[in-house]
């Protein structure tokens, strides 16, 4: 892979008071705009959700990718759960739509730019469209990849490259777990960027292939529930880690099992 724009890969320091511990991952807990991004190194934002919970115990890189982010914020009623029982401690959600809306405010604002690695042509031609109307002075542009299950790196050059060569403010991911948070960490040395953001499906809630949940049901952290309604596949599938999470979280809090942090 060509490195000429290698950076310093060094994870961003979080003041710790903003992080707090939940079964071995460090979960954000403050606000996100309490963050810098000003630093030269690119901040890295992922989410954490019983989901990925259960699919990290068995990929130690996708694993390694949430841990070492600079920023695990929490997507998932079931990792705020696990805080209250261990921690004592009341975590707001922060999912990979809200962190879409506050990094294009922010960087509108600032009359930055962004850019969009993932889903198809189509797809991402939608988001762009909408995003001129909703943040009118935010440029962007897009790269589609690769349909697979990884990224090489030979598929990952022309993606660096036209990222570089654009110089965005911020760098949105979607991929789908655990393909765009591998890749990000992997990929976050050669980015030259303010800001790298998985967001997953948000591509798709923006572009109008797909509709998010009513506020009222995000605000009662009952989202998942909505999803299961419409997507009754995606539960089916996600299941097997949900149910990894919830023994592991109850084999916590009776003592019955301790996780490292490490």
């Amino acid at each position: 892979m060509n490195t000429t724009f290698v950076q310093n890969a060094t994870p961003v320091t979080i003041n710790p008071a903003l992080t707090t511990t939940v079964m071995g991952y460090p979960v954000f807990s403050g606000k996100l705009d309490q963050l810098s991004m000003g630093s030269q190194t690119p901040l890295l934002i992922n989410t954490m959700s019983p989901n990925s919970y259960g699919l990290a115990q068995r990929d130690p890189l996708f694993e390694k990718s949430l841990k070492n982010c600079d920023v695990l914020t929490l997507d998932g009623i079931g990792v705020a759960l696990g805080s209250l029982l261990l921690n004592g401690k009341n975590i707001k959600k922060i999912a990979g739509a809200d962190t879409f809306d506050y990094l294009a405010a922010y960087f509108n604002q600032r009359g930055g730019r962004c850019f969009f690695v993932g889903s198809t042509e189509a797809t991402l031609q939608k988001i762009v469209a909408q995003l001129a109307k909703d943040f009118p002075r935010l440029e962007a542009d897009y790269y589609s990849p690769p349909y697979k299950d990884e990224l090489t790196a030979e598929d990952s050059a022309p993606i660096i490259a036209r990222i570089n060569a654009f110089k965005p403010d911020v760098v949105f991911v979607g991929m789908s777990a655990p393909k765009q948070e591998k890749w990000a960490y992997q990929n976050k040395p050669y980015l030259n960027t303010k800001v790298i953001a998985t967001i997953g499906n948000v591509f798709d809630w923006y572009a109008g292939n797909s509709k998010r949940p009513a506020k009222i049901w995000i605000t009662l952290r009952l989202e998942w529930l909505v999803r299961i309604f419409h997507r009754p596949e995606i539960f089916r599938r996600n299941t097997g880690n949900q149910l990894v999470f919830l023994k592991d979280m109850l084999l916590c809090f009776t003592r019955l099992k301790k996780i490292s942090n490490d």
